[in-house]
């Protein structure tokens, strides 16, 4: 397969550079095959059967986008990875003028040192703070690394703290937020609650390598980032007992879907899990756990484009990306919802 393969048409003018508001506004495309249907949010729960489980992934982003100078020059650092408590690989602007050893201020107190400089273009930095002071400085200037589609001046914008966060995120440690679940409000959960329909809890703390192109010609040749996810003994005994009993599970976000396959095995019984995910998926995966996916619009030649193509079909996703853009959808990040039939 190629990655033009997975290319299609979007005008600029449909990506959303802010959220529906209400959250539980925005738009939501049904799709089952060809066969596609024009509803709102507020409609998910008459999508959805009483028996379904719809899956989480409650990470939460931290203010990973960081300003600092070295000497004169003016310096935008987004964390990527953490490697330990005080050392993260980042992506920096311009980062070709950086030297191993440079020292990058941030405030008077707070600043990292260059500690290499990889061959995907990432520079491994180590912070004079640690662990949860890290952290803490981070909240205190840091801004919230949205997508580079998403046009904003140098800081953001305050919104975007509460914007560009789920309301059931718990855990701290993504520098990208699992954006299907953005459009979840507590009015919604009502309603999915009074239906039947349950909810479970995972961990995948989202990567800045989910911004990546695809910069290989041939899809198998893409590396792809590894991310941590964690699944406790106890959600998947009791997703496992979905299973058994006939429900359909319907991870919301690819995040929470790449988590729940990694953890499953070829009989499709999930394991716990707690550890790195590098899957790949690609046309050709057989899904082993899931049933129906809900996530966003995403972005031409993405892996996440690959993903929902390997799961409903790739003509049936490029119909339902055109119909999306000729009835003006908004996509990615911020933009409008799919839930996605599985492709028998």
């Amino acid at each position: 397969m190629k990655t033009s393969d997975f290319n299609f048409d979007l005008p600029p003018e449909l990506i959303a550079n802010a959220p529906a508001d209400p959250r539980d506004s925005a738009r939501l495309l049904y799709i089952n095959g060809f066969d596609l249907g024009d509803y709102g949010m507020l409609d998910l729960p008459n999508l959805l059967k009483p028996t379904d489980v719809l899956v989480f992934n409650d990470t939460k982003v931290i203010p990973a986008r960081l300003y600092g100078t070295r000497g004169q020059a003016q310096i935008e650092m987004t964390l990527f990875k953490q490697i330990d408590l005080s050392t993260w690989e980042t992506l920096i602007k311009n980062a070709r003028r950086l030297h191993i050893e440079d020292k990058i201020d941030i405030t008077a107190d707070f600043y990292a040192e260059v500690l290499d400089k990889k061959e995907n273009g990432a520079v491994v930095v180590r912070f004079n703070y640690s662990g949860a002071d890290l952290f803490a400085k981070l909240h205190e200037v840091g801004t919230m690394p949205l997508p580079p589609y998403i046009k904003r001046a140098r800081g953001g914008k305050e919104s975007d703290k509460a914007d560009y966060q789920t309301i059931y995120a718990r855990v701290e440690g993504a520098v990208a937020a699992p954006t299907a679940g953005l459009h979840f409000t507590e009015r919604l959960f009502k309603t999915l609650d009074e239906k039947g329909i349950k909810r479970e809890f995972v961990t995948l703390h989202v990567g800045g390598g989910t911004f990546l192109p695809v910069k290989v010609e041939n899809v198998e040749d893409h590396k792809m980032h590894a991310e941590y996810g964690v699944i406790t003994p106890e959600v998947a005994d009791r997703l496992n007992q979905y299973k058994r009993e006939g429900r359909r599970i319907i991870p919301v976000g690819t995040t929470s879907l790449r988590l729940l396959e990694s953890a499953s095995d070829e009989s499709g019984f999930l394991h716990p899990f707690a550890k790195e995910t590098a899957i790949f998926i690609t046309p050709g995966y057989r899904f082993k756990f899931i049933d129906a996916l809900f996530t966003n619009f995403h972005t031409p030649e993405s892996t996440l484009f690959m993903l929902v193509c390997a799961f409903a079909g790739m003509d049936e996703m490029k119909f339902a990306y055109k119909h999306a853009v000729e009835k003006m959808y908004h996509f990615f990040s911020y933009g409008d919802a799919c839930l996605i039939e599985k492709k028998n």
